[in-house]
């Protein structure tokens, strides 16, 4: 027998074999490995030799594009609304070699040849600039804590981790730059952002013809320095103003948000284009074709061969519907009266007056003109944008559209008479006891409840002296009400070629509020869309787009105005639901509102001058508050119209005025519509002939 020492020693030798077999299975697996990568180096050194060593010597292409110079905006008679002005400017072609302290160095350089003048810098803009100099970055980054350049395991972080921790480490003190430093900065960080051989027009002061020789005598010292032809976007002072929009610069380029797309189409990122109104919608007409290049550059960086594989061009011109000698004499319209009303103190609380006309067969702007009032003040300022983006209550503006409601679904019969009497607290203003009156009447004499009756019947009820009413079914007859004044324009887009408010329609209602929006009490409106409806009974039932743009035109020789190349077509959007008959009693509505011999119609104040002119008044009652936080009652004083011919409709809006006897709203629709008529009417016809024959 063994001893218990020898038990032991015997059965530790099969745990002794199996560690061997282990170990040498593993250091088999590393011999493969090791074999594996040998082989695998012999088949790319020797048979495979002149694949890798032509891939290693292959060159590079980059495509690159310019923008050209940007088309033009002008006025219904050819009138320059945005030009641009041309002159010479320092651009920068990025190399691709360059590196941030050569792009410094070049902007110091510069700097003592061109004068600069922006010193519109960011905190991080700074700090680039700062650590642009290599001695620099390196002291910040020596100081930085280990962590901060080290991850746990004592691996280097990242060059752009550790870099954007030498950003975080650069002191306010240590960019404390003077305004010269700025300036340097400024077109050194238009340079820095500048992608690989994209050039950048560089922002400074328009060079003399003393600087132009020498930047172009030291070119050659420069690397990537050149004079171009700059332009800049030179907008004419006038009420139009503020619907043509802006475009970006150089330096601010694409917009954030439609960056992705506009590279999709071949844009740069430092690409110049529209961010709003006229600019933006018409980016891809005003926008120049852009030159495009292939650049080839070999294994070591040199450029070998460059390829211009298209030429761009300026873009091509715009062309309004607003004459811009019509839009000023309505601007002084406006003024005219309005001043008066802020003078009397009538408009105290108002927040300004806004007018537009359209052509209702066309569904052309005529012109959008505005006022903004800084209330309990004096100041006012143009705005025409006001049309469009400021909403009010209408008033009985809208009960044209309200009988056409209670055609449309059925609850009322052509010229129904019904009683116009006080009904659930509501009167109209010339109600005594009960009084029959016609559809037609309903208009001339604004009747507030003769239109609480299509409402009534709207939800399926029927209503007689002293009836009980239900809320039952306010929902649907909201919901009716709203759809039919869509047909006509309210409440929803009028498809304007510029972005535009649709009004504010709360959805949070209750019964009461349906029945106030029979009569105009409720929903808020824009101008605009006031001006369509007006335009859509004018045109029959029939809405058109409005649109500002006439048509799309070519450059002359000179770069300016050339030929029509597009124009701009009226776009039906949708017709009223109702018959013609129908339609007539609207117009007959709206024509006795102005011209009939009752004491009753509301109108009158627009009689007189070159046409005989048909519309709606709209009185809403509102509330404003004054100086002294107290609740004021005011009245929004609103009205369409259109002339006898149909040639232009036109609505006003007068929000918070504090007294409702005021006809100014009445006398300014009137000389708009006399003025057309008048001077403009007949010109306007010829023009578009003139452009149907070019």
């Amino acid at each position: 027998m063994f001893t218990k020492k020898q038990s032991e020693k015997i059965a530790q030798i099969p745990r002794a074999s199996r560690m061997f077999k282990r170990f040498y299975l593993l250091f088999g697996i590393i011999i493969v490995l090791f074999l594996s990568l040998i082989g695998r180096l012999a088949y790319m050194q020797l048979y495979h030799k002149s694949f890798y060593t032509s891939k290693l010597g292959s060159s590079s292409t980059y495509k690159v594009s310019t923008g050209s110079e940007r088309g033009e905006i002008y006025d219904a008679k050819g009138v320059a609304l945005v030009k641009n002005t041309i002159s010479e400017a320092v651009a920068f072609t990025r190399g691709n070699t360059m590196t941030s302290e050569d792009i410094k160095k070049l902007a110091q350089e510069l700097s003592q040849l061109i004068t600069l003048s922006d010193t519109d810098v960011t905190t991080r803009e700074k700090k680039d600039y700062y650590l642009a100099d290599p001695e620099q970055y390196r002291k910040v980054v020596a100081k930085l804590p280990n962590k901060k350049k080290y991850d746990n395991y004592g691996n280097s972080l990242s060059e752009s981790t550790i870099y954007a921790n030498a950003v975080e480490a650069v002191s306010d003190d240590d960019i404390n730059y003077s305004e010269d430093e700025l300036k340097i900065i400024h077109i050194f960080s238009q340079m820095n952002g500048t992608s690989l051989f994209n050039t950048t027009t560089l922002d400074s002061e328009d060079l003399t013809d003393e600087q132009v020789a020498i930047v172009t005598a030291k070119q050659s010292q420069l690397s990537g320095i050149s004079v171009t032809k700059a332009w800049q976007r030179s907008v004419t002072d006038t009420g139009l103003s503020s619907i043509i929009g802006t475009v970006s610069s150089s330096k601010s380029g694409l917009p954030e948000e439609d960056a992705s797309s506009y590279l999709a189409k071949g844009y740069s990122l430092n690409d110049r284009v529209g961010t709003s109104y006229l600019e933006k919608a018409y980016e891809d007409t005003l926008q120049g074709s852009h030159t495009k290049q292939e650049i080839t550059v070999n294994s070591k960086g040199k450029v070998t061969k460059t390829k211009t594989t298209s030429v761009g061009s300026k873009g091509k011109n715009i062309k309004l519907t607003i004459n811009l000698d019509f839009q000023e004499q309505v601007e002084n319209i406006l003024q005219n009266y309005y001043s008066s009303q802020v003078s009397s103190g009538i408009a105290a609380y108002s927040e300004g007056i806004y007018a537009v006309a359209i052509e209702p067969s066309t569904g052309s702007i005529l012109a959008m003109a505005g006022l903004s009032h800084e209330t309990n003040s004096s100041e006012v300022k143009s705005d025409a944008l006001g049309t469009i983006t400021q909403v009010f209550t209408p008033g009985s503006v809208v009960k044209g559209a309200t009988l056409a409601s209670g055609w449309e679904n059925k609850v009322l019969s052509g010229n129904e008479v019904l009683y116009d009497q006080s009904l659930l607290g509501i009167r109209s203003w010339f109600t005594y006891g009960k009084t029959p009156i016609t559809a037609t009447q309903a208009l001339e004499y604004s009747s507030n409840t003769y239109m609480v009756q299509i409402a009534l019947k709207l939800t399926g009820q029927e209503y007689t002296t002293a009836d009980a009413v239900t809320t039952d079914n306010f929902k649907s007859a909201m919901k009716e009400l709203r759809s039919t004044y869509a047909e006509f324009g309210m409440g929803t887009s009028t498809g304007l070629d510029i972005p535009e408010s649709e009004g504010y329609l709360p959805t949070d209602y209750n019964f009461s509020n349906m029945i106030s929006e029979s009569f105009g009490q409720y929903d808020n409106y824009t101008t605009m869309q006031l001006a369509q409806y007006a335009a859509t009974v004018a045109n029959n039932g029939k809405r058109l787009a409005t649109h500002l743009v006439e048509g799309i035109y070519d450059n002359d020789d000179q770069g300016n105005l050339g030929n029509i190349t597009q124009k701009i077509e009226p776009k039906t959007l949708n017709e009223v639901a109702i018959s013609s008959d129908e339609m007539k009693l609207i117009q007959t509505g709206f024509y006795n509102v102005v011209n009939s011999g009752s004491g009753y119609a509301t109108g009158t104040a627009m009689r007189g001058g070159y046409t005989t002119i048909s519309g709606k008044t709209g009185t809403a009652e509102t509330y404003a508050t004054d100086s002294n936080g107290n609740t004021v009652a005011t009245v929004n004083l609103n009205v369409v119209a259109y002339d006898a011919d149909r040639s232009i409709a036109v609505a006003v809006m007068y929000p918070h005025a504090n007294n409702d006897d005021s006809k100014a709203h009445q006398y300014i629709a009137r000389d708009i519509i006399n003025l057309y008529v008048s001077s403009y009417a007949n010109s306007s016809s010829e023009q578009d002939s003139s452009d149907s024959e070019e």
